[in-house]
């Protein structure tokens, strides 16, 4: 018996919840900080964070499978999808997929997970895949459903997921436990071990011709939400790219054995690490109000272009930092002009300065 499906205690899942709590604990306190700092948003940034969050969730989950979606695109077709204001930008059948399927998440968040629920995210997801023969529906046939990888003559299977006329009562059984486990139910489960299970199990069964991994990421998104009861995007995606190599070694770990207590703990602190970058984020937007509000009647057309161009690299920011050069590059400033603009900027306490000479940086001085 190779594979955890293939076990006897198939499939309870066995783990100690003690080892959990601290996450948890943390998790829900985070919840907390993220209400909080919503409030002080404004509808623009808060529309802005939701489209931010949802396109980059979007975005990262196809990564992790190896799929490339352009940015752009995909949060045009979020803010479209959201019923706000949007370019007309044209999304590829993949992009506007993935977008409708993470908007799709973020409003029924409350909503029962059902099989008529998983075919429709898989129908949106693979928008104009007409290489698919089981679209919307349960994969079908007698042929393995393997991950393997290597050369095709001596291919490394990494896993086997149960075959096709199985999946149908695999899935019922998973799904009658994710509603007995909800938030509100007579049983219900910790919010960061629901979400782990939901996604192994899932992934274990595997009930899709192609589209698994995201469509599992997306029910720990709205496990996530449901624990919190509200519709939160917790950059789950985001956090686990960054960690593609471990999240395959701990999924295929867990593969083979139904005590999952290793597994759940390295869950539990990607989701705890993805909620920290969520509050980063609300962070940052924050900071970047106050300092174009301090800012902005006291700066020229050159120097907010710059101010903004730096903004829009995000919490992780201008990789390097801002040099002189890149500054010319974005304003088209002549080399006296781009030094007098950024020691003014400077003075301003909109940047911070580091290094000398050609070695000079600037980065961005927010506030806590």
């Amino acid at each position: 018996m190779r594979w955890n499906w293939q076990q006897p205690d198939w499939p309870e899942f066995g783990y100690n919840p003690a080892r959990l709590r601290p996450q948890e604990e943390r998790f829900r306190h985070g919840a907390g900080v993220v209400a909080g700092m919503f409030a002080h948003l404004g509808k623009d940034d808060r529309d802005s964070l939701t489209v931010s969050l949802l396109a980059q969730e979007a975005i990262d989950s196809s990564a992790i499978e190896g799929e490339v979606l352009d940015r752009a695109s995909v949060q045009s077709s979020v803010a479209r999808q959201l019923g706000l204001q949007a370019d007309r930008r044209c999304a590829s059948a993949a992009e506007a997929g993935a977008a409708e399927l993470m908007v799709d998440v973020y409003r029924t968040y409350r909503e029962p997970l059902d099989h008529t629920v998983l075919g429709r995210w898989h129908t949106m997801l693979m928008q104009g895949r007409g290489d698919l023969a089981d679209l919307g529906r349960y994969r079908q046939g007698g042929n393995p459903m393997q991950i393997v990888s290597g050369a095709l003559h001596a291919p490394t299977v990494h896993f086997e997921a149960p075959p096709s006329m199985a999946v149908p009562e695999e899935m019922a059984a998973f799904l009658q436990w994710f509603g007995a486990t909800a938030p509100g139910t007579a049983a219900p489960l910790g919010v960061l071990a629901r979400a782990g299970i939901a996604h192994l199990w899932f992934e274990s069964i595997h009930p899709f011709e192609d589209g698994n991994g995201r469509l599992g990421r997306a029910i720990a998104e709205k496990v996530l939400a449901q624990g919190l009861d509200a519709p939160a995007i917790t950059a789950l995606a985001e956090t686990i790219q960054r960690r593609r190599k471990a999240y395959y070694e701990a999924l295929h770990r867990a593969s083979r054995s139904n005590r999952i207590d290793d597994w759940l703990a390295w869950f539990a602190d990607t989701a705890v690490e993805a909620q920290q970058r969520t509050i980063d984020r609300v962070r940052f937007l924050i900071a970047k109000a106050r300092l174009l509000g301090r800012v902005t009647a006291r700066i020229n057309a050159r120097q907010e272009k710059a101010l903004l161009r730096m903004f829009a690299e995000g919490i992780d920011g201008f990789k390097g930092g801002l040099s002189a050069g890149n500054y010319r590059t974005i304003t088209d400033a002549a080399t006296a002009t781009a030094t007098r603009d950024l020691a003014e900027l400077v003075e301003l306490g909109a940047l911070r300065k580091e290094g000398v000479l050609k070695h000079t940086r600037y980065y961005l001085a927010l506030e806590d």
